[in-house]
Order: structure tokens, then sequence, then C-alpha cells
């Protein structure tokens, strides 16, 4: 081998060891990027994401189905044997019915049990508001079914930080507290719980309830069925209420409405809805106008944004109608939004919408569609 051919193989070999490296460095970088944000080039997005379902989904076997009170059913959904996400109290669940149909219910058993997820569901009548999902839940769902579920996600989480809680339970709603009161206990913070019902029949977990205030201190945990005791009283339940003490509330939209104007000005109020909050002001109608059509579409008072839409685009994705799982979400062009959903961000907010509860504060919406 020559002189010269020794020098060229040596450039050569050394300009590949360089490409080579270079390339090394680029990779590991890139996988650094794409770990900080997974749909990089686009920007890392700020949690949570809204727009889709935001966990994958699960298939969990209908392992228990039991009436734990009047028109209440409870569901214990159990894995396959592989550990379930973890949830701390106050955090709900997607659940898919058989029919596609999407609601949420809170979880109300023991975080600690990573084999399965337990629920609980009132029958609500259409008279009533309901909208076929609860009972589908109580007349088709059975032991042995498989159901799908997402989450858990919780955006009614307990406050670690409160020197004292007061919880404030009607009907159904006591899913949610009834693991607070657990945490509460075993943290050692003070307590109470202003806990009613229509009926004593029709207030579920009763008993759960009466045996943790068996082992708390007298006069914590206050029963008031309706039948019996007439409305709760709210003014005695966050009577000598110490600064900063933590109020929780669940329950039909006048129960939180009431505890809302009750509150004292040192106490923190925390509450959770699963139907969409309603504006003082009513529903006005307005129009929406369909930016990439040009196409204008009216929304009368009693009428939803999702309904006028799809009329125009029928296959406008949409799940829940209750401003919760974030499927319609749309980017909003022009406009005042009235949000009332409760699931965004406010950075989220800025310039989109659930438009299967939010509405219009101005004359008319631009989506971008």
């Amino acid at each position: 081998m020559t002189a010269r051919t020794s020098s060229r193989t040596s450039r050569t070999l050394r300009k590949a060891v360089l490409v080579a490296g270079a390339g090394f460095v680029v990779r590991r970088a890139l996988r650094r990027r794409v770990r900080r944000s997974p749909l990089w080039p686009m920007p890392a997005l700020e949690e949570p994401t809204s727009g889709r379902p935001r966990a994958r989904a699960l298939r969990l076997r209908v392992a228990r189905y039991e009436k734990v009170a009047d028109g209440v059913v409870q569901l214990r959904l159990e894995s396959a044997g592989l550990p379930l996400p973890a949830w701390q109290p106050g955090a709900h669940l997607d659940l898919v019915l058989p029919s596609g149909l999407v609601r949420q219910y809170s979880l109300c058993g023991d975080p600690e049990d990573t084999s399965s997820y337990t629920v609980a569901t009132r029958l609500i009548p259409e008279g009533e508001g309901g909208r076929g999902g609860s009972r589908e839940v109580h007349e088709q769902l059975r032991e042995g079914m498989e159901v799908e579920v997402r989450g858990p996600r919780n955006r009614f989480p307990l406050d670690a930080g409160a020197p004292s809680y007061v919880f404030v339970a009607g009907g159904i709603g006591i899913t949610p507290i009834l693991p607070m009161l657990r945490e509460a206990e075993a943290r050692g913070t003070e307590w109470k719980l202003l806990y009613g019902g229509r009926t004593r029949a029709s207030m579920p977990f009763l008993e759960d309830v009466t045996k943790l205030g068996g082992a708390a201190a007298p006069g914590r945990i206050t029963v008031a069925a309706e039948d019996e005791d007439g409305r709760p009283d709210l003014a005695a339940a966050l009577a000598d209420t110490a600064p900063g003490t933590a109020v929780y509330c669940c329950g039909p939209e006048g129960l939180m409405s009431a505890v809302e104007t009750a509150l004292p000005d040192h106490c923190t109020l925390h509450t959770e809805r699963f139907t969409p909050r309603v504006s003082a002001d009513g529903n006005g109608p307005f129009e929406v106008e369909l930016r990439r059509s040009g196409k204008v579409v009216a929304v009368p008072a009693g009428s939803t944004v999702l309904a006028a839409v799809r009329a125009e685009v029928p296959d406008i994705p949409y799940s829940c109608e209750q401003g919760f799982c974030g499927t319609c979400q749309q980017r909003v062009v022009e406009g005042e939004i009235e949000h009332r959903d409760e699931l965004l961000t406010d950075a989220e907010r800025a310039d989109s919408m659930l438009i299967c509860v939010s509405r219009a504060r101005s004359e008319r919406l631009v989506l971008d569609l």
C-alpha cells in the first residue's frame, strides 16, 4: 500500500468515525426530546391533555353486582390479574357501557386494593333528568360481563394540607366522600360529616358511615333523612370551623349551591358535579359559524352547540355530553365562550370549548370546523 493510499484510507476512516459519532449524538438527543414530549416536534402539552380519552382503556370483569340501597347498585370491577392503576380519594372512572354510552362514576372502594375498582350508581328516571346510562347499568350489566373503563382521573382530590375537614354528601354523592373519610381518619385529621338523603333506605353505604362514626368522636357524623328530619342543617354543619377548613361537597345541585351560600369566609370549598354547571343567566340563543364550510347554525335556548353542529357535521366526535370526557373539544376562532365544563385547563379555555355543555356569551361563536 502506498503512502498516498494509506493517507486516503485513514481520512476515510476518520470521516466515518466522525459521521457515526455525530449520528449517535443526534439519535440520543432525539430520544431525549421525544421522551420530554411524545408529540415532538409539536410543543409539549400542559397536563391534562383534553380532547380525547386521557387514559388507555381497560377491560374489566363485573365480579360483583349488588344492590346497596333503594335504587342504587354497586359494581366491583376486577382485572385479569395485573395490578390496576393507582388512585386517590376523589377519583372517578369513565365507564363505557355496552351501548357505547360513557358515564362517570366515583371510586368508593379501597385505594390500597390494586385488583379491583368499586363504583356505585343510582337509577335516575328519565323524568328526573336521566339519559339512559344509569338504567343501562341497572338493567343490563350483570356479574361475569366485561366492561371497558378509562381512568382513573381525579379532579376532586383531598387537600392533604388542610387542618380540618367538613364533608357534606347528598344521596349518591357519598361515593367520593367515603374514601375521603377513611383517609382523614387514618391521618388523624379533624373532620365531620353531614350526610343527607330522601330516606334512610335510599342512602347508600349508611352502615359503613355509621361504623366509621363509631370509631370517631361523638357528634362527628350527622345523618339527615328528609322524610324524618327535614332538610339538613348546613349552618350547624359549618359552624365552629377552624380557619383553613376544607369543605368537600358532592350531591344535587341545590345542595351544593346552598353550601356555597352558607360557606364561612375562612373555609375553602371543593365540589364535584356530574351534571353541567348552570349559569345564573340561563341559556340564551346564539349562532355558531363553521369557519371551514362557511355555514351558520342557530343554537336555541333549549339546545346545545353539539346538537346544532351535528345537524351539519353528523360524524363530529362526542361521548359523555356532560362536559367531562373531553371528546367534543373544538377550537374557537372568534367569540366569547361561557365555559360550563369541569375539565379544561385555563390555558385550554382561552381558545377552545366543550361543545356539549358550554355556550356563548356573545351573539356568535366561530368554530374551526
